[in-house]
């Protein structure tokens, strides 16, 4: 249930620390809920992420296996990309499906939407069911150094409750997924 409260934050200055074309950094002078002065820290995407939970019609997904830089650590998850200002969030599902897996979807379902550690960005997400698939020919990003994996959705299932996929917009849509059609790993 959702519910709409007045904001109960006052912006008095917003300066920006930081800005490169992935992300900009503002610090804000704000009067906090309690009426007292505060800084607070606010990170701005500039893209909106995008996820892709590709389904076949023998229950099978795909995962998409990389080094994440930010992390130092190697990370299993859904494929995924970010969506740039003015681009509709299901154009990038379909390109991030192609480039990451090489799949080619004739369906997309816009299957959840999220908010991601809210409690210092605005970054928002969009999970997509891709169906109807059809394989083809990976095209990876200069920067991308990807395994590509197809297993049953229930594996990927054991694998995220095994904590083997941290990723949080893989979490969210293969939990979800297994709830909708519940699937008890």
């Amino acid at each position: 249930m959702s519910q709409k409260r007045n904001n109960p934050w006052q912006t008095r200055e917003i300066r920006v620390i930081y800005d490169n074309p992935w992300v900009r950094l503002e610090e804000h002078d704000a009067i906090n809920p309690a009426g007292k002065p505060c800084i607070y820290g606010k990170v701005c995407f500039h893209n909106q992420a995008v996820g892709i939970l590709p389904l076949d019609d023998h229950g099978n997904t795909w995962l998409v296996g990389q080094h994440r830089y930010a992390l130092d650590a190697w990370s299993w998850e859904i494929p995924e990309g970010g969506s740039p200002a003015g681009e509709d969030p299901l154009e990038t599902a379909r390109r991030e499906l192609k480039e990451e897996t090489g799949l080619s979807a004739r369906r997309f379902e816009l299957f959840c939407t999220m908010h991601l550690s809210n409690s210092v960005t605005d970054e928002e997400g969009f999970v997509y069911l891709a169906t109807g698939l059809e394989e083809g020919e990976t095209m990876f990003e200069e920067t991308e150094d990807i395994v590509v994996r197809k297993l049953p959705v229930e594996e990927a299932i054991r694998m995220a409750m095994a904590g083997e996929i941290t990723d949080a917009m893989s979490l969210t849509a293969l939990f979800r997924y297994a709830v909708v059609k519940g699937i008890a790993p």
